[in-house]
């Protein structure tokens, strides 16, 4: 797992390899940052990872700048590394939350700038995880939302989508909350 760019830039840390993950890649993650690059200010985001494994997308939002990252993940050990790696390099601004992330969602929360959720590929759950979160009061209006997906599923004609992006078997479908 490699930092592409900002504070961090060039990191490259190496996560337990027994974690249930299915990291993005280096390629995608490169793509999905270049994108976001030039489109939104890093510094004055606070964000939301769902489902964030090893923590890279949350690690590369703090790298560049977020204001605050909210990480959330189900298993003990993508946790674990996730505390672990923010020790090792001083970070102060990311929450890492054991839990479900459908409990997670459920809850009261401040709206977040961005979210970016990975949900497992074969979980059934991104339509109504992509609903709950466009539609409730998790994403701030005017706020961001990341699905990423397989490549070969389509969430075009979900509320509040903008675009999509692919790269390889992963795609990247951009939703934003517009005013109620």
């Amino acid at each position: 797992m490699r930092i592409i760019s900002g504070k961090y830039k060039g990191r490259v840390l190496h996560p337990p390899a027994n974690l249930p993950v299915r990291p993005t890649t280096d390629f995608a993650k490169t793509g999905l940052f270049n994108i976001l690059e030039n489109q939104i200010e890093f510094e004055n985001l606070n964000c939301l990872d769902l489902f964030s494994g090893t923590g890279s997308i949350s690690m590369e939002l703090i790298s560049r700048g977020a204001k605050s990252v909210t990480s959330v993940d189900r298993d003990y050990g993508c946790t674990a590394f996730q505390k672990e790696t923010t020790r090792l390099l001083g970070i102060h601004n990311l929450r890492i939350i054991r839990t479900d992330v459908l409990t997670f969602i459920k809850k009261k929360h401040e709206p977040f700038d961005l979210i970016f959720a990975d949900p497992p590929f074969d979980l059934n759950i991104h339509e109504s995880l992509t609903h709950s979160l466009v539609e409730g009061n998790l994403l701030a209006t005017g706020g961001m939302f990341i699905l990423e997906h397989n490549a070969k599923q389509d969430w075009s004609t979900l509320p509040g989508f903008q675009s999509n992006r692919t790269y390889g078997n992963v795609a990247f479908s951009f939703f934003t909350k517009l005013e109620p």
